[in-house]
């Protein structure tokens, strides 16, 4: 009797061994970037041959910069030529992010702190930036403008307040010009912000991105008119990530950047907000 409950004992054993071995299979699927929605986008299940490491990155941009960014009131989503770019390049390269719509300063600030993986947000690359910011090859190239009310010339800005975005190149370029010109500076956070300020009266102009603010009064949401000549300080846009850091999550970028551009897709993207 106990030969016969050793052997059934062992059997049973045996047995389970063989469907603990069965069960211990990886069998994981990876993950692509699916499309905004409310200011966060996160990805969906992909293909097997993807190159996602099985991380989110979190992704900051500005909230009020069109038409890389802004919000569509419609949908409640942002949408823009930086979120279109992003979603494509993630799908291309298989990997997972979150967006966070925050504003331009509170994006380079994410990103310094290690709250963000990296940022894309019509951030002009400079020399300056690239001492704190690893960069992307350039996706766009834009310059700055002096922007003001009809009828307004470069002479009337002498004694006078010019409105500028925070942290960024147009206000470097306003500090650059202010002594040529006579004027003083009022910052703001977003551009809305200074466009508002110039046609309340608040400051005689501002200085903004030409596309950006191209697009705006061609789109009839903004009643100014660009004064400048042509555009001054031309340089590209890049995607960033915290100097030293992520440097796999930019590779990534580059390699979907050069592969959209190569197909067309971001050509089709600039098209479809007029560019």
């Amino acid at each position: 009797m106990k030969k016969v409950l050793a052997i059934i004992l062992a059997v049973a054993m045996i047995a389970s061994i063989a469907v603990l071995s069965g069960c211990s299979g990886n069998s994981g699927t990876a993950s692509t970037a699916g499309s905004a929605d409310d200011g966060k986008t996160s990805g969906d299940a992909g293909t097997p041959d993807s190159k996602d490491t099985g991380k989110t990155y979190i992704i900051y941009s500005d909230n009020a910069f069109a038409p890389f960014e802004y919000l569509d009131t419609e949908t409640g989503k942002y949408v823009g030529v930086d979120m279109d770019i992003m979603e494509a390049v993630a799908a291309d390269q298989g990997f997972s992010y979150e967006m966070h719509n925050e504003g331009f300063d509170p994006a380079m600030g994410a990103v310094q702190a290690r709250q963000a993986d990296g940022m894309i947000a019509g951030m002009t690359i400079t020399d300056e930036r690239k001492e704190t910011f690893d960069f992307s090859a350039p996706y766009f190239e834009d310059g700055q403008v002096i922007v003001a009310k009809e009828g307004t010339t470069l002479e009337d800005l002498k004694g006078k307040t010019v409105a500028a975005k925070t942290s960024t190149v147009g206000g470097e370029y306003a500090e650059s010009i202010k002594d040529e010109y006579g004027f003083t500076i009022n910052y703001y956070e977003g551009s809305d912000n200074m466009y508002q300020a110039v046609l309340a009266g608040t400051d005689v102009a501002c200085v903004e991105d030409f596309s950006v603010i191209g697009y705006a009064i061609k789109s009839g949401k903004v009643a100014l008119s660009i004064i400048s000549d042509k555009p001054a300080n031309v340089k590209g846009y890049g995607f960033a990530v915290k100097k030293g850091e992520n440097a796999e999550l930019l590779k990534m970028f580059d390699a979907g950047l050069k592969n959209i551009t190569d197909n067309g897709k971001l050509k089709e993207i600039l098209a479809k907000y007029g560019y």
